[in-house]
């Protein structure tokens, strides 16, 4: 079965769990070629494995800016004026209110008629979309213009925030099935969607590669690891708050922080700001491989975001052996149980936080009891073989079968 996927930047150094998805499927005896709307910028390709998937990727928008490419695509397209039109009036139907938003669908629309014709050069024979946003209105507007079928992963947060602007409704309506990466995803799924379709969303988890990760020694000095872009909605700041009080217990404590992103000169003079300099390192984005190199020189893993939907990092620190300390939002809890694996605090509470990170700093027994319950829970539920079989034998049900 040829499938092919689609999101808006792919591969994208914060969306490794994409990559591995593909690659487990491809170990599983599928044909899965990727698409991007996007071209994502060099820096995003952190690895060899990123790189190899980027010169591979078919580019949307790199293609549709071609104008004859573009027209070639709409007069292929236009062979099944049924099909065309039809896909037309789902895009009018499904845009947003508002002029500004009506051009942007109409965008999308011109896009879709690229991506149809790749796919159907490609005899692909099913679509599947991650992130429910712009990238899945493509593939649904795709689908309505080739009748190839298209399924989506939903993630959220950030869908849940602006449901009725993303058409969730009718992309749920249309989709073949939905892949919910937790429960609590699917229940919100549930509430935008009529009941009728309840039975197409399916929970299949993000997953990692258990056996990719390993425990090392402990570091010389207590070390913290942080993973994530570097915005607002992953707490840093709490963070930077909650270490002022942390350094007074364990001042030659030092925390690691992974990844990049729109904030991060704020946050190195907020450091600064903060008398944080000795103890905290900004250390760009890494390579999957390098990732689990830090995580095994870990202590804590920590992650005190205000919205997420079951974060991947926390995941490979589990793997690692590393006990976690996160915020207890949407479904996190599903995958940390609270004094178990990890610690689960109140999203935005610095005390709160900073409480927890010298409960464990300060016992050496109970990390070392969490981060093996946490490597337990994501070998039995997380891990990325597993999950993408479960997503196999979805894929390859009849079309009918899998609401």
């Amino acid at each position: 079965m040829k499938i092919a996927y689609l999101t808006g930047e792919y591969p994208r150094a914060t969306d490794t769990f994409i990559l591995r998805e593909v690659q487990e499927l491809r170990k599983l005896g599928m044909d899965v070629i990727t698409c991007s709307v996007r071209t994502t910028p060099p820096e995003q390709h952190v690895g060899p494995e990123q790189k190899a998937e980027a010169a591979a990727t078919f580019k949307v928008l790199a293609a549709a800016k071609k104008p004859a490419h573009l027209v070639a695509c709409h007069i292929r397209a236009l062979r099944q004026p049924g099909r065309y039109f039809r896909a037309l009036r789902l895009a009018a139907r499904t845009s947003p209110p508002g002029l500004r938003n009506f051009l942007f669908q109409m965008f999308y629309f011109l896009e879709a008629a690229v991506l149809a014709d790749h796919l159907r050069r490609e005899d692909v024979e099913h679509l599947h979309n991650h992130i429910a946003k712009s990238s899945c209105t493509l593939a649904m507007i795709a689908s309505e213009m080739t009748g190839i079928p298209y399924s989506f992963s939903l993630h959220g947060p950030d869908i849940f925030f602006e449901p009725n602007h993303w058409r969730l409704d009718a992309k749920i309506e249309t989709a073949s099935f939905v892949a919910c990466i937790s429960d609590f995803c699917r229940s919100q799924a549930m509430v935008f969607s009529a009941p009728e379709h309840w039975r197409k969303l399916h929970i299949i988890h993000c997953g990692v590669a258990p056996e990719r990760y390993a425990p090392g020694p402990r570091p010389a000095r207590p070390t913290l690891l942080f993973v994530g872009r570097l915005a607002a909605v992953k707490g840093v700041p709490v963070l930077f708050e909650a270490l002022k009080s942390v350094v007074a217990d364990h001042p030659d404590m030092q925390l690691r922080l992974i990844g990049d992103g729109p904030e991060r000169a704020d946050l190195e003079m907020r450091a600064a700001n903060m008398g944080l300099t000795d103890h905290v390192e900004f250390c760009g984005y890494k390579s999957q491989a390098e990732v689990a190199e830090a995580l095994s020189a870990t202590d804590i893993f920590v992650l005190p975001s205000f919205a997420e939907g079951v974060p991947v990092v926390l995941m490979e620190a589990m793997a690692a052996q590393v006990p976690v300390v996160t915020s207890r939002i949407a479904g996190v809890p599903e995958l940390v149980e609270d004094r178990v694996s990890g610690l689960l605090v109140p999203p935005g509470a610095a005390p709160a936080l900073a409480d927890a990170l010298k409960t464990l700093l300060g016992d050496d027994a109970l990390r070392a009891k969490m981060g093996q319950a946490g490597q337990a829970k994501v070998a039995a539920e997380f891990a990325s073989a597993t999950e993408a079989e479960k997503l196999k034998q979805i894929l390859m049900q009849p079309k009918d079968d899998t609401a």
